[in-house]
């Protein structure tokens, strides 16, 4: 089995922004420790999708990478995402990464542009040439338009800092018979079928429910992993409302409507992207009161 090399609980974070839209690095700093200290996490992801990674510029990335190094880098691993549609952006951004302190970089497959395969062998090697930081290529063809392939997956481990696959592609038998070819760690990137990739050699989950949810699924896991099943699977139905509730709509928007509802607030999200309906947030912080977190 791989070496659970971020861990096995990691949370994509979201920003938190301020009233007037700018990013709000003391709030970030908050909830970074919230994660850790109250949540279990052995990792942070920032600047992913759920981050808005998107709408940041790469000045407030940066800036982003410090603050959470500097308010949970003495007891939990910082990763980051760098990955664009555009290499020697990805390139620039990966140092910037180094730079800050980050642990490690998540480097998601160039979008839109819908590259080769072989494409995707040369960006996603050049990035982990680019720093002594171990690499998780992030999977999500659904977002991304083009899918890892499995040959190419189990060809890039052998990069020595290609180290993990975020896997949202949502093909289990796939994915599993990547893992059977190599020692890439598997983290789930969709909270529901984590128990299905670990039981096909998953290390782990990059939750987002697990804003909510990571002490519970932190109590999954390590059933899990000491071969409880029964007890595992019963910690897993008692969360799974809100492991699918949190993407009622995108993630982003239904963590930060449920953080304001915990009486955290973290501020809105910005455009494109708009602020949970009222129908949306009270439905979710229902789920949020009624589950055993």
């Amino acid at each position: 089995m791989p070496e659970p090399v971020f861990g096995r609980l990691l949370t994509a974070m979201v920003t938190p922004m301020t009233p007037d839209g700018e990013v709000d690095l003391e709030r970030a700093a908050q909830l970074a420790a919230r994660l850790v200290d109250d949540q279990r996490n052995d990792s942070v992801l920032v600047n992913g999708t759920t981050g808005e990674s998107p709408t940041t510029s790469d000045e407030e990335k940066s800036a982003l990478v410090r603050a959470v190094v500097g308010a949970v880098g003495d007891r939990a691993q910082v990763i980051t995402g760098v990955g664009t549609n555009d290499t020697r952006h990805t390139l620039e951004l990966a140092r910037q990464a180094a730079d800050a302190g980050a642990d490690g970089l998540l480097v998601v497959t160039p979008y839109y542009s819908k590259p080769p395969q072989a494409g995707l062998v040369d960006h996603f090697t050049r990035i982990a040439d680019a720093t002594d930081l171990p690499v998780m290529l992030y999977d999500i063809p659904g977002r991304t338009g083009t899918a890892i392939a499995p040959e190419t997956l189990i060809a890039l481990s052998e990069h020595p800092r290609i180290v993990a696959v975020k896997d949202a592609k949502g093909r289990v038998v796939e994915s599993a018979t990547v893992m059977a070819s190599c020692d890439l760690a598997y983290y789930s990137g969709d909270d529901a079928i984590t128990p299905a990739l670990m039981a096909v050699g998953g290390v782990g989950v990059i939750g987002t429910s697990t804003h909510f949810t990571g002490r519970r699924m932190r109590e999954f896991i390590d059933l899990f992993v000491a071969g409880h099943q029964d007890e595992a699977l019963t910690v897993y139905r008692e969360i799974l409302p809100v492991l699918t509730g949190v993407f009622a709509a995108q993630g982003v928007v239904m963590v930060k409507a449920g953080l304001a509802h915990q009486g955290f607030p973290v501020g809105s999200v910005r455009s494109p992207l708009v602020a949970a309906t009222g129908s949306q947030a009270a439905t979710f912080g229902a789920l949020l009161d009624g589950a055993r977190l």
